[in-house]
């Protein structure tokens, strides 16, 4: 009987988990392990700004995806009427979702790279190009995973390896916490208590941005109107996102948390990720390098799978093309993804390249995603789901937190801060 109630909950545990996979990538890891050394605690309030946003928005492309049938990109196509508008809007979402992911791939493959390396040791995967630049293979290895997974075009086989991928970020990063012994009193002070220290703007604004991400809201309305097809539904479905969101935020807070136990206050120098493992080791002893290292790999891979996902079901949606992740137009959109990411990561370009487009693209994109959605939300379509007044409200506010957001980082890329 166990069994049986077991089973009929696992599918209830689906399209948030893309979701978590997609916003716990080596972004997040570097700008929460950054936020850390930098700032100590004092940061941690803006991750739990950055759930509960994230939950508000997705909330409605759950509702959206499963009333309506359809997701994010469909809607926008199929309701915005005036033909000039709509050719404006597509073209500048498709070129934001192409550029931005392209260079989040790269970077969640070199993340998976870094903590499988770090794994590895002095076990060297490299090679010499024709003008004698080293090319690293490890980004071959991770693409070739991802190709697979998503090539069997299975949405269940690609969900249940996220929530494997996830529950090993979620065991590996919460070790390493216990492991470094954190101040938990400085924790809950810094999550409840908003504090902006000289020089945190950016860091601030980074938090945010990398849990707050447009590619999400295509991502989650396309794979819930997949595994959810009547309005009864919903509640499953604010089920999953109160479920695997907060985990999400646990594993942030976590990163944040052994980045300042490790190097807040020392003399330590953390300049990236890639420096987070082996500097745990001296500290922490082996086991707190191996974790990290795993919660890496972990994070990278599973951005790895979901970036290009994400790119398909959006392009998909809004150029009006078949979305079954088994037929050739999805396919050869993720296939691009995941090919320019694997490239740009085993060419070695430099990761303050990538992240800058990726930096542009976000700006651009989450703002207008969230006037679209905020206005589909609030259309006949929805019927008796539409948005109420409190939602609108919560909307607005999170739509006000993202133009500022936007501004500061199209500022910060162009050298104007």
């Amino acid at each position: 009987m166990n069994k049986s109630k077991l089973h009929f909950k696992l599918p209830q545990l689906g399209p948030a988990i893309l979701v978590t996979a997609a916003f716990i990538g080596p972004g997040t890891v570097i700008t929460a392990s950054l936020a850390g050394a930098n700032f100590g605690y004092a940061l941690l309030w803006a991750i739990l700004f950055s759930v509960l946003a994230t939950i508000i928005l997705q909330e409605m492309t759950a509702r959206l995806g499963i009333v309506t049938g359809k997701g994010l990109g469909e809607n926008i196509r199929a309701n915005l009427k005036h033909p000039l508008l709509r050719a404006l809007s597509i073209l500048m979402v498709v070129s934001a979702l192409i550029i931005g992911n392209a260079a989040y791939q790269g970077g969640n493959i070199s993340g998976a790279s870094l903590g499988l390396s770090a794994l590895a040791g002095d076990l060297a995967i490299s090679s010499q190009s024709i003008n004698n630049q080293s090319i690293n293979f490890w980004p071959l290895i991770i693409g070739s995973i991802a190709f697979f997974l998503l090539w069997r075009g299975s949405f269940k086989l690609v969900e249940k390896s996220l929530m494997v991928l996830v529950g090993l970020m979620s065991v590996a990063f919460l070790v390493t916490f216990l492991l470094t012994r954190p101040d938990i009193g400085a924790l809950f002070s810094g999550l409840l208590l908003p504090v902006f220290p000289e020089g945190a703007t950016l860091t601030i604004i980074a938090l945010i941005g990398t849990t707050v991400v447009p590619y999400n809201l295509f991502l989650h309305a396309a794979s819930v109107s997949q595994e959810w097809k009547h309005p009864e539904d919903l509640g499953k479905a604010r089920k999953d996102l109160f479920i695997a969101i907060p985990v999400g935020g646990l594993i942030s807070i976590a990163i944040v948390s052994t980045a300042a136990a490790a190097f807040f206050g020392k003399q330590i120098q953390l300049s990236s990720a890639a420096d987070l493992a082996p500097a745990l080791e001296p500290l922490f002893g082996e086991w707190a390098k191996v974790f990290m290292a795993l919660g890496l790999f972990a994070a990278g891979i599973s951005s790895a799978i979901t970036a290009p996902l994400a790119s398909a079901y959006a392009l998909s949606g809004i150029l009006n093309l078949n979305n079954q992740l088994n037929s050739l137009p999805f396919r050869i959109v993720w296939i691009v993804i995941l090919l320019v990411g694997v490239t740009i990561a085993s060419a070695g370009y430099r990761p303050v390249t990538v992240i800058w487009f990726a930096q542009v693209a976000n700006g651009i994109l989450l703002p207008i995603v969230c006037i679209f959605l905020l206005w589909l939300m609030n259309q006949p379509i929805l019927k008796e789901h539409r948005n109420g007044t409190i939602q609108n409200i919560l909307g607005f506010i999170v739509l006000a937190v993202t133009l500022v957001l936007s501004a500061r980082s199209l500022m910060s890329a162009f050298g104007l801060l």
